[in-house]
């Protein structure tokens, strides 16, 4: 009764005005409701998305691949025909095998090691790291985009994205290039 003003009880323009600010500030709360339904439903989504893969084998940008049964394959982006120098080393970086090749330009064109090392020796399986650079014929580099390609060998579904295992590697759902039969 104090801070009432007896000849301006009830200002009508201040109730609409309170009204109005519980009313969206209602709406907020109903919107972060609703936001928060929809993050869950697309992890959802994003789980099952990511279930599909197991037993696919997917292509991925990266330089490491796992030497199984004397065999790795990479795929290399060149833009030009090119002198491409190759270089792997194991999972120690320890080089274990470099050459020069003659390459004609073109997309995901296979690089397949047999696991021989520049020595003749067989090298055990594990994860290798290629390193390929390129000099065209008038000796400009040329820039050289690895992937590689794995079967999904499961899905760590704990993660947000939920995390694909290829080739002892871990990759999220949109890192996937392409799908190979």
């Amino acid at each position: 009764m104090q801070n009432q003003n007896p000849l301006d009880p009830l200002d009508t323009n201040q109730f609409t005005q309170q009204l109005v600010e519980f009313a969206s500030v209602e709406q907020q709360l109903k919107t972060n409701d609703s936001l928060s339904t929809l993050v869950s439903l697309e992890q959802t989504a994003q789980s099952t998305q990511a279930l599909t893969f197991v037993g696919k084998t997917a292509v991925v940008n990266g330089n490491t691949a796992a030497l199984t049964n004397s065999q790795a394959t990479w795929e290399l982006n060149i833009p030009s025909n090119s002198n491409v120098n190759v270089s792997i080393a194991n999972s120690s970086g320890q080089t274990v095998f470099s050459g020069t090749y003659a390459v004609n330009a073109g997309n995901n064109q296979p690089f397949t090691w047999n696991g021989r090392g520049n020595d003749g020796t067989q090298q055990i399986d594990g994860s290798y790291k290629l390193t390929a650079t390129a000099k065209d014929s008038a000796g400009n580099a040329v820039a050289v985009a690895t992937k590689i390609e794995g079967v999904v060998s499961s899905v760590d579904l704990t993660q947000s994205p939920p995390l694909l295992s290829i080739g002892g590697q871990t990759f999220t759902v949109n890192q996937i290039q392409s799908i190979v039969n």
